[in-house]
């Protein structure tokens, strides 16, 4: 007798095993490798990759010529988020790092990077209802096993002792990466994407939601979230990412 299991419980079956792996052998720093490091991340990297304090646009974080000073798009178009926390840049090697949890499930670096996430926002006071994240189409999820933006929100929720809403939002329709996707394309390719869930409509009426991702590129999958959650009425709506690509 043959028995054939569907590719989703292959897939999860994996995603555990790999878990449990990263627990029971000996790592290392995932940027320099040193075997010595008892973090995945080792002190020296994360002085070397972490603490600059470049100036960012207080609304979507991008580079900007002074301290809490906004950028042009955001005061020609301003998107329907309000404030936008980072760790990093999304450029080399930190690109490796996003690449490893989301493609490798090197789930540990996970509250390694909510850890980040939090030194860069202790210095403000944000004073939120609820966390959320951006949520994968069922497909997606079933493929990957396992939701890198909520592996992350997990950890920042409780060291800023916010409540987590893992299933606030839904992804209703199945979009394209936006990675592989051109610019002009992105804002068109999320349009509508998001819907919240029943219980999520009740959560967020005049609240202030923060919204966790992995990567912010132009801002066009976040915009779409934050404005589908100020239709069903949160009052303010904060993105917490680990990395920003540079504009180029």
């Amino acid at each position: 007798m043959h028995f054939y299991l569907p590719a989703s419980y292959i897939k999860s079956g994996r995603i555990l095993l790999q878990r449990l792996l990263q627990r029971l052998l000996p790592g290392g720093c995932a940027l320099c490798g040193d075997t010595n490091s008892k973090e995945v991340l080792c002190a020296a990297c994360v002085a070397q990759f972490f603490t600059t304090h470049a100036a960012r646009c207080p609304v979507c974080a991008a580079a900007s010529s002074a301290h809490n000073q906004q950028c042009g798009a955001c005061l020609s178009e301003p998107p329907a988020f309000d404030a936008t926390f980072v760790a990093c840049d999304y450029e080399p090697p930190i690109d490796h790092l996003v690449q490893d949890l989301k493609f490798n499930a090197r789930l540990a670096l996970a509250p390694k990077f909510a850890r980040l996430l939090v030194r860069s926002i202790e210095q403000h006071n944000i004073d939120a209802d609820c966390i959320t994240a951006v949520p994968l189409s069922a497909s997606r999820l079933a493929q990957r096993g396992f939701n890198q933006a909520i592996e992350i929100a997990k950890p920042l929720a409780r060291a800023l002792a916010i409540p987590l809403e893992p299933r606030l939002c839904l992804r209703v329709r199945d979009t394209d990466a936006q990675a592989g996707l051109p610019l002009a394309q992105r804002q068109i390719n999320m349009r509508d994407a998001f819907t919240l869930s029943l219980q999520g409509r009740n959560a967020v009426l005049h609240k202030h939601v923060i919204v966790v991702d992995d990567v912010m590129t132009t801002g066009h999958t976040l915009h779409e979230l934050a404005a589908c959650l100020k239709r069903h009425g949160a009052t303010r709506v904060t993105n917490v990412v680990f990395a920003r690509t540079p504009a180029r």
